[in-house]
């Protein structure tokens, strides 16, 4: 998961509290009865039917277990576009790969160790657990030795000056507030925390830091490293960057208080040249309106730490039971419904500006977009970017899928999914998952993102609230207007 449009905290603080008095709103207020008896029932049909499959499971295991790690541009990426292809045709899904050239990153030998403290036993060191970042380059084979000095804010490290920075290696120490993800709201704090991650190394760069490294960005301390993209400022020198984990950060800082700190830090990561991948597209044609588009999806790429399960596996998963959902139960569409694994979210977003290049003039035509991105914890229901004209089309829709607990929608500023903003700033109406995400970050672009992090029945949940509200916005009986788009765009 890549850094999504940043919602204000404040925002973010409005939804939980919208969470704790809506259930009660959604259960005993909405009127599902303004749906047509049909569409009603077959919504409920559906969620039944997810919530007795394990079908999103299925897929999950085999993509993260038997593929593994899917880094783009990588032979497991290449094997996941085959086999979610093959898989959707033998749904019997109208398939196709578009074609989208992608970043080849390549990880190579990562370590780090400190070499001198204040206080050491002579003739010892200290080993650091560290990461590269996705597109960083690499330090001499042999690696790199240098003082490392301390930041805790991009205020701080202007402060230091170029004196103090000037062939040192930087450490970002700045802080991930943990009780923002207890109360399940840490994408707000990851957007704040991830700033560094992102733009750090050419910062350090700019004042003549040989290497920088981050505290790792995560809610919590199970001395893991965090990994995820840099982007390098084309005015600064690009240097190593990585990430070391929040407790290492933490003894650092603590000894840089004390006194002098070097540290030998080794990355030997190779950018290799752009390789062609693939977005997978799976249309269930409409049987009335086959040319306007629902879009159900998740990102298909991974980082290779972990077995990419909650990011993002079970995104794609869920979006697949939809379709398998519908034929299982012989359900056609009025509108088209479009199942898409997208290639290379976490690393350049090529696959949905691809999609968005090769789509542009039928984008009148694209009802809908979903997206699920955020995990695969309990859905309390939708987050959405929708005019207010369409949030009152979709009002029946609310307290609908009371089994699987989807029962709030919240209707907020942002593309609530980093796929379909390209969409969204073109006024496609968009939604994702409101995931119950307080472990999350947790896991998130660590080694820990592995199977055993999917709770089965919740995961059931996931795919009956995709599928219950794409089979809706499929054949409501009016397409959900377009969000104003801003002049320029």
């Amino acid at each position: 998961m890549s850094p999504r449009p940043k919602r204000s905290l404040l925002f973010l603080v409005a939804i939980s509290l919208t969470s704790t008095f809506g259930s009660a709103q959604g259960r005993h207020f909405a009127e599902p009865t303004r749906f047509s008896p049909d569409l009603t029932r077959q919504v409920l049909q559906l969620e039944h039917a997810a919530l007795h499959s394990d079908y999103a499971y299925l897929q999950v295991a085999h993509l993260t277990e038997n593929i593994g790690p899917r880094l783009t541009g990588s032979a497991q990426a290449a094997k996941a576009v085959e086999y979610v292809a093959q898989e959707l045709r033998h749904l019997g899904l109208d398939v196709k790969t578009e074609a989208v050239m992608v970043p080849h990153w390549v990880r190579g030998a990562e370590a780090a160790s400190l070499v001198a403290w204040p206080g050491m036993a002579e003739g010892t060191q200290q080993k650091m657990v560290v990461t590269a970042l996705g597109g960083s380059t690499a330090t001499p084979a042999e690696g790199v030795t240098a003082e490392v000095v301390v930041a805790n804010s991009f205020d701080e490290l202007t402060a230091l000056g170029a004196d103090k920075v000037k062939g040192k290696i930087v450490l970002f120490n700045a802080g991930y507030d943990k009780r923002l993800a207890e109360i399940g709201i840490g994408e707000a704090e990851y957007g704040n925390a991830v700033i560094y991650r992102a733009i750090g190394a050419s910062a350090a760069a700019k004042l003549g830091a040989v290497a920088s490294v981050i505290r790792s960005v995560g809610s919590t301390e199970f001395r893991l490293p965090h990994t995820g993209a840099l982007s390098y400022a084309e005015d600064a020198p690009k240097i190593p960057a990585g990430a070391v984990t929040a407790e290492d950060a933490d003894t650092i800082s603590h000894l840089a208080a004390q006194g002098a700190v070097k540290m030998h830090l080794t990355l030997t990561p190779q950018t290799l040249p752009d390789v062609q991948s693939y977005n997978v597209i799976a249309d269930l044609k409409g049987s009335e309106h086959p040319e306007q588009v629902v879009i159900v999806s998740g990102h298909l790429d991974s980082w290779d730490l972990g077995t990419g399960a909650i990011d993002d596996a079970a995104g794609v998963a869920v979006a697949m039971q939809t379709a398998q959902l519908l034929k299982q139960m012989k359900l056609t569409p009025k509108r088209t419904i479009r199942v898409i694994a997208w290639m290379n979210e976490e690393n350049g977003s090529r696959g949905s500006l691809g999609y968005f290049a090769d789509h542009k003039n039928d984008i009148q035509n694209h009802v809908a977009a979903i997206e699920s991105d955020l995990g695969a914890g309990h859905p309390a229901g939708f987050l959405m970017h929708v005019p207010q004209a369409a949030a009152d089309m979709l009002a029946p829709f609310t307290g609908l899928l009371a089994d699987s607990g989807a029962i709030l929608m919240h209707n907020g500023p942002d593309a609530p999914g980093a796929d379909i903003t390209p969409l969204d700033a073109a006024g496609v109406p968009t939604f994702g998952i409101w995931q119950d995400s307080r472990t999350y970050f947790h896991y998130h672009h660590t080694p820990a993102d592995t199977l055993d992090k999917i709770v089965p029945r919740e995961l059931q949940e996931n795919a009956a609230a995709m599928a219950g509200l794409a089979w809706t916005l499929a054949n409501i009986p009016q397409a959900l207007p377009h969000n104003p788009v801003a002049s320029g765009q």
